[in-house]
């Protein structure tokens, strides 16, 4: 008698009897699985957009901008800069910008005179050469910026949030602030600065006219510094001791730049965990395909031992059920990386971000899915493929 054979095509419509049969358990069986890959998928591939665009950013700004900022004493007391520090820096080689500013602690800036002390709103005034927007790479949004002429008299360029807060979105001649008990106009608004959030949370004025009615005594208490590419490092070594001969202990140099790239850092340690919460999500998913094939065999013993009885051998039917999880598996799998896919082009869409994918995240996670499937259904299938004909054709 010769054996039986099982073709592929009849084994892919044997497997899909179930679907068709039961459609919504089966769909119900595969979102687990779904809702995994999507997570996973998700995670990925927003986490490598976003670290695109963070990449990107700091191509554009640049990693040559470094800070001077004044640090403590001995004491613990706040250390101040010299007024000598940023015409000294200038002299230092591969030095190309240098923006010396200092916060008032004793002015703060308002919409109107009518607003109480204690809103501040988190703004702060700050002294600005006309060299920052150079020495920063930053853009007006609109407006001019100070120069020496309006940096001696009562004129103000606001950061991009402070504007925001204050609620001023375009300037005309009348648009004056409450800043330091006097009305400054607004001749210009700030785009936002990435390497200088401080900058955007303050409103900027010049030297001379602090000196005059603010009451700047001239010390700097950060200063912004661009270097050459190929520079960076030998520049920012000579910097404390170059701006604080005396103590260069009680000065601090930074890149602002390295506080971007540690966003990617965060990002990544981040994702861990979110993909380990997936990974919970497909383990629910296998589960639930495990239990809708032990339901499924003995919901269709009449059928096994039909099967068993006309020619169909053990390996006929552990195929039969093997496929149909690996199906389900599949589908969850690919619905999943759609839902995934979807997620991410619609973040990038809102954040402007351009898309990256990890071919990974797509093939392995469809693999997965697919594995998942069969080991899922590996037992299911070994335990149908057990059935004695004689026991599975008889009735409870």
């Amino acid at each position: 008698m010769p054996q039986s054979r099982l073709r592929v095509r009849d084994l892919l419509a044997l497997a899909t009897i179930s679907f068709r049969a039961r459609r919504l358990r089966a769909s119900l069986s595969a979102l687990g699985i779904a809702i995994g890959i999507a997570s996973i998928v998700g995670i990925l591939s927003i986490t490598r957009s976003s670290e695109a665009n963070l990449l990107a950013e700091i191509d554009r700004l640049g990693t040559n901008l470094l800070t001077v900022v004044n640090g403590q004493t001995i004491q613990g007391a706040e250390s101040e800069l010299p007024a000598s520090a940023p015409p000294m820096i200038r002299l230092v080689d591969g030095v190309l910008h240098v923006a010396p500013t200092a916060q008032l602690a004793n002015a703060a800036v308002y919409r109107s005179d009518r607003i109480p002390v204690y809103e501040t709103g988190g703004l702060a005034v700050r002294v600005a050469a006309p060299t920052l927007l150079t020495t920063l790479d930053g853009h007006l949004l609109t407006g001019t910026f100070l120069n020496t002429a309006t940096e001696r008299y009562p004129a103000t360029v606001l950061g991009y949030q402070t504007a925001k807060t204050l609620g001023i979105t375009t300037i005309t001649p009348s648009t004056r602030i409450w800043l330091g008990n006097h009305w400054f106009a607004v001749v210009g608004i700030l785009q936002p600065l990435p390497l200088a959030p401080e900058i955007d949370l303050s409103a900027l004025v010049g030297a001379p006219i602090a000196t005059r009615l603010l009451g700047y005594n001239g010390h700097p208490s950060r200063i912004y510094v661009r270097t050459a590419t190929n520079r960076v490092t030998q520049v920012a070594d000579l910097l404390a001791p170059t701006a604080n001969p005396e103590a260069p202990d009680e000065v601090s140099v930074s890149r602002p730049s390295d506080a971007l790239a540690a966003r990617i850092a965060v990002a990544g340690s981040s994702t861990t965990l979110y993909l380990a919460l997936g990974a919970l999500a497909l383990l629910v998913g296998a589960i639930g395909i495990a239990n809708l094939m032990v339901i499924s065999i003995l919901e269709r013993r009449t059928e096994i031992g039909l099967r068993r009885a006309l020619g169909a051998t053990r390996r006929h039917i552990a195929a039969q059920f093997l496929t149909e999880s690996i199906l389900l598996g599949s589908l969850g799998g690919t619905l999943g990386i759609l839902a995934g896919l979807a997620a991410t082009l619609a973040l990038a869409a809102t954040r402007g971000w351009s898309i990256a994918i990890p071919p990974i995240a797509i093939w392995g996670s469809l693999g997965a899915a697919t594995l998942i499937g069969a080991l899922a259904g590996s037992y299911p299938a070994t335990r149908a493929a057990r059935l004695p004909p004689t026991d599975a054709l008889r009735t409870t």
